[in-house]
């Protein structure tokens, strides 16, 4: 079985150019570059390469550019030619890599998939599946119409969370401002009279000295967690285990279901219109569910399915995607129109998603404001009830 082989290397006239190459080995990729008239410098297996998934939004300006480049009758290699000259980044590297293997007599989901993870497995997929039913114009206006609505809603999920985080941030600065600067100055005042004080003043300054004096191992621990946190979370059982944990979170636990269903919707009928097998769009759309405990129950529906079962039966005996969405599959799947409403959930799902994000903001900017609103008035009250105390025949 070929894999894919990324080089590096110079022409006879010593340009050097870029591209990917399909061999069994990396010595036969490297002999297959000298058969060409070129100079092997270096010869990397794609699969070994992983790179930063680029932004939906970028991919969606790119896509849907080569998409009205081919749908408009120009060849795929210079759309992408076409489509180079105005991106910037590792976009623009990956166009350039995938025009050289397009070169290369490769197709362009191969082309593609070479660049390690900057373009989605969902897209390649979609591509893969329209290049097979000879539909490559149709499955890039799906790919197209799937990353603007992807970017559309990722940057709805950003801006409903942004004032929230905002929030936090200004309000646990206050707090430590007011414990680390404001309490230990009044704590030196206070302790000029040497007075008993009262049991909520005397709690504030020892939380306060607590703060001032072992700031430096609390930062410490809090970067240490941290990074154990990020650790445990790169290991697939990590994060696993912590998306298990968020999907089940009462107000948290629903958005996240419907944000997962509301993508995985969208792939799969895209996928279905591309022209690709049920099962084999399963997989795909699995790959662009965005949380882990979510495919894995598509991942046992896939199973179901491949037994013989109902899809729509499947998807609702593992709870795998939102009630609504399980519908609008089961009617797509008895009327022979599966990709349409599977398309039609996604566009509900990312609905009902933007107002349980609402609704949850709604809850959260109250809950927030009245959790800092609460430590600055036991504050308060308890710089007062030591200033009263200090009073004569206090």
């Amino acid at each position: 079985m070929n894999s894919r082989y990324m080089y590096r290397a110079a022409r006879s006239d010593g340009a050097m150019v870029n591209g990917v190459v399909a061999a069994a080995s990396q010595a036969q990729a490297a002999n297959l570059l000298s058969e060409r008239g070129l100079f092997p410098v270096d010869v990397v297996e794609a699969t070994d390469v992983q790179r930063p998934m680029a932004g939906r939004r970028d991919l969606a300006i790119v896509f849907r550019s080569i998409s009205a480049l081919v749908s408009a009758g120009v060849p795929v290699e210079q759309a992408l030619a076409a489509t180079e000259a105005r991106t910037r980044g590792g976009l623009r590297e990956t166009l350039g890599l995938a025009r050289a293997s397009l070169r290369e007599g490769t197709n362009l989901a191969f082309a593609l998939s070479a660049a390690g993870g900057v373009v989605p497995a969902v897209v390649i997929g979609m591509i893969r599946a329209g290049e097979r039913g000879s539909q490559l114009a149709t499955a890039l206006e799906q790919v197209a119409a799937h990353l603007e609505q992807e970017a559309e809603l990722l940057g709805r999920v950003q801006q409903a969370l942004a004032y929230p985080l905002l929030l936090m941030v200004v309000g646990v600065a206050s707090i430590a401002l007011i414990a680390t600067v404001i309490v230990p100055r009044f704590a030196e005042l206070l302790g000029d009279f040497g007075q008993q004080l009262p049991a909520a003043t005397r709690l504030l300054l020892a939380g306060s000295s607590i703060l001032s004096r072992f700031w430096l191992p609390l930062v410490l621990l809090a970067i240490a967690f941290t990074w154990g946190s990020r650790e445990w979370l790169r290991r697939p059982r990590g994060r696993l285990r912590a998306h298990e944990v968020l999907l089940s979170l009462p107000a948290v636990g629903a958005v996240r279901h419907t944000l997962a269903t509301t993508r995985v919707t969208r792939a799969f009928g895209g996928m279905l219109r591309a022209g690709m097998p049920l099962l084999a769009a399963l997989d795909g759309a699995r790959e662009a569910a965005g949380d882990l405990a979510v495919a894995q129950r598509l991942h046992r529906v896939r199973q179901r399915v491949s037994e013989g079962a109902e899809l729509a039966g499947s998807l609702a005996q593992e709870h795998a995607l939102s009630p609504s969405a399980v519908q609008l599959i089961g009617v797509g799947e008895s009327s022979g129109r599966l990709g349409e409403m599977a398309l039609r959930a996604g566009d509900l799902s990312a609905q009902e998603a933007e107002r349980g994000l609402r609704t949850l903001v709604s809850i959260l900017e109250p809950g927030l404001i009245l959790a800092f609103g609460a430590v600055v008035a036991f504050v308060a009250a308890a710089l007062l009830q030591a200033v009263y105390s200090l009073r004569p025949g206090g």
